[in-house]
């Protein structure tokens, strides 16, 4: 596992998350997921809403890879994950709450991604270079 840094949260936190998978014929698919944010050191959560692409992907055994960049300050993070689907359960209902507290429907499940690699999305000679 690699740990995040609180660089790596603060920009998680403030900043567009894109979540990456390829589908079990080798598709690949890109998505933004606002709700993306740190559930702790090594892992990251966003809640499922649509069951789309992402979701199917997921379910048929994609690992993933999450990006999130700051254009201001040219800098970004890569971070490649196994996803973890949950349905029910404690981290379920909490992620559920949120979205209800938001104005969103209950998602169809929250997803955590433990981080196994991250990498630098900064320009110039380490961008793609793995940090983590």
């Amino acid at each position: 596992m690699a740990t995040l840094t609180l660089e790596m949260k603060e920009m998680i936190a403030t900043q567009q998350c894109f979540i990456a998978t390829v589908s079990a014929d080798g598709v690949p698919n890109n998505a933004p997921k606002r709700s993306t944010r740190v559930f702790d050191d090594e892992t990251l959560i966003f809640n499922e809403g649509t069951g789309g692409n992402t979701y199917r992907n997921i379910l048929a055994g994609s690992r993933t890879a999450v990006a999130v960049v700051n254009r201001e300050i040219l800098d970004g993070y890569r971070f490649l994950g196994t996803p973890e689907v949950l349905v029910s359960g404690p981290v379920y209902e909490m992620a559920a709450e949120g979205s209800i507290k938001a104005g969103i429907p209950k998602p169809k499940a929250a997803i955590l991604i433990h981080i196994d690699e991250i990498h630098s999305l900064k320009p110039g000679p380490g961008a793609g270079k793995r940090i983590g």
